[in-house]
């Protein structure tokens, strides 16, 4: 995590306090679970919860004896028996490293994809009011980067809605599916510990018991956590390039929202660059990098080894951290983009007409020609077009061939902008649920 690209809401997540203070809730719930079952005495539960639930732990002093121990846990473990006291001595009764270390890291992705499905929204949200805006704008659907057939600018904004939307459904499965407690002992078996304080840790943590861990919670959770991330990344950059193909200076259909007093370049003062959008490639590549760390973790050693751990402090705090500045910076940028209407219409009627090509070679083959000769009719003239030559409707209605089959106002009919949107009402219904 740097700051530049960090928010304190994610941050504070990932934050040395946080986290010991959930390793605190964890054992003190499962003290809890152990005082019903009269493992350890009732009053010794209540000991720890009445001394160290407000309680600030002292960061330092818990590496000062992890740099002695060489060991996380019985750092934190240790500090909290100076803070509890001889009760202390019941916690962790039964337990091992990765039932606190797991279960945390589970609260802590939990947390994160809570707030993730907030700034999805937040795009979802930006999306939908600019398509409905600009619902019948026209302007170039492009394939391969040329002028294909027309489209409006808010059926491009429905298409990112629909995969934002999609994006959310999938984070949610899985935020399921991480959501996993254990509380299972060494090597997974119960043998020191029963059953029921997982139960009742769970529960508490708002998690679910690993139905079989082994002593770690398996990572294919965990991968197909951080790979959803990654998708939802490759959706912000998607949409990022389509922005900043449209600002170039030769398309300028959309730009970036310039404010009073920014400057787009040191050195040419005239600039107005896609910063944020450049921004959100470079981010987007980060969090799509972070997936194969995880998916690498999937495979470890027997029961238990901790080649996962290492990887894993670093891919989750930057991953969830990264993303979730990406889809605020990204929601803001949609609520922003400045639209130019006329920049669209002009670039629509660059090539004179060409985009209604597809329409002309089918009315041909519905007046009888063959779909060989009707295409061959339909290039011929728009070649000369694409070379400054002349305009596609005059030629067509010149061509002797074209002529045998359509009369010029059969063709100036399919040169009609409104046929290519009649049914953007249909396809908004079925995005929005509305037209």
């Amino acid at each position: 995590m740097i700051p530049r690209y960090t928010r304190p809401e994610m941050a504070a997540i990932w934050e040395p306090q946080t986290r010991f203070k959930i390793w605190f809730e964890i054992e003190a719930h499962a003290a809890d679970a152990q005082a019903e079952l009269g493992v350890i005495p009732k009053e010794a539960a209540k000991t720890v919860w009445a001394k160290a639930r407000n309680v600030t732990f002292d960061i330092a002093r818990i590496d000062e004896i992890e740099r002695e121990t060489k060991h996380d846990v019985l750092a934190f473990t240790t500090h909290l028996a100076e803070i509890v006291g001889p009760e202390a001595r019941f916690i962790h009764q039964g337990m091992t490293s990765s039932d606190v270390l797991d279960t945390c890291f589970n609260v802590q992705l939990t947390r994160a994809a809570d707030l993730l499905l907030t700034d999805i929204d937040k795009v979802l949200a930006a999306l939908k009011k600019r398509a409905f805006e600009h619902k019948m704008t026209p302007t170039i659907g492009r394939s391969h980067g040329i002028h294909a057939e027309p489209v409006t600018f808010g059926l491009k904004l429905a298409y990112a809605y629909a995969e934002f939307s999609r994006a959310r459904e999938r984070l949610i499965a899985a935020r399921k599916e991480v959501s996993t407690c254990a509380i299972s002992g060494a090597v997974g078996t119960f043998a020191q510990i029963d059953p029921r304080v997982e139960e009742h840790v769970a529960k508490a943590m708002g998690l679910t018991p690993e139905p079989i861990s082994t002593q770690v919670i398996p990572r294919d959770r965990h991968a197909m956590y951080f790979a959803t991330l990654g998708v939802i990344a490759s959706s912000v950059e998607r949409l990022a390039t389509e922005i900043r193909h449209l600002q170039r200076t030769e398309v300028l259909e959309a730009e970036e929202f310039f404010s009073e007093g920014q400057k787009g370049s040191s050195a040419m003062p005239h600039k107005r660059n896609p910063v944020l959008s450049e921004n959100l490639t470079g981010l987007s590549r980060m969090v799509r990098a972070y997936a194969m760390p995880a998916m690498e973790n999937i495979v470890l050693w027997h029961e238990r080894d901790i080649s996962h751990s290492s990887a894993e402090r670093m891919i989750g705090p930057d991953a969830t951290v990264t993303l979730d500045f990406a889809l605020m910076r990204l929601a803001g940028l949609v609520e922003k983009l400045l639209v130019y209407p006329e920049n669209m219409q002009k670039n629509l009627d660059r090539l004179g007409g060409l985009v209604h090509s597809q329409r002309i070679l089918m009315a041909l083959t519905q007046k009888g020609a063959s779909r060989e000769d009707a295409y061959k009719y339909v290039q011929r003239n728009a070649m000369p077009v694409w070379r400054g030559e002349g305009d596609f409707l005059t030629l067509l209605k010149k061509d002797p061939d074209v002529k045998k089959h359509l009369s010029d106002a059969e063709i100036e009919e399919r040169f009609d902008l409104g046929y290519h949107f009649k049914h953007v009402d249909t396809i908004f219904k079925r995005v929005f649920g509305e037209s």
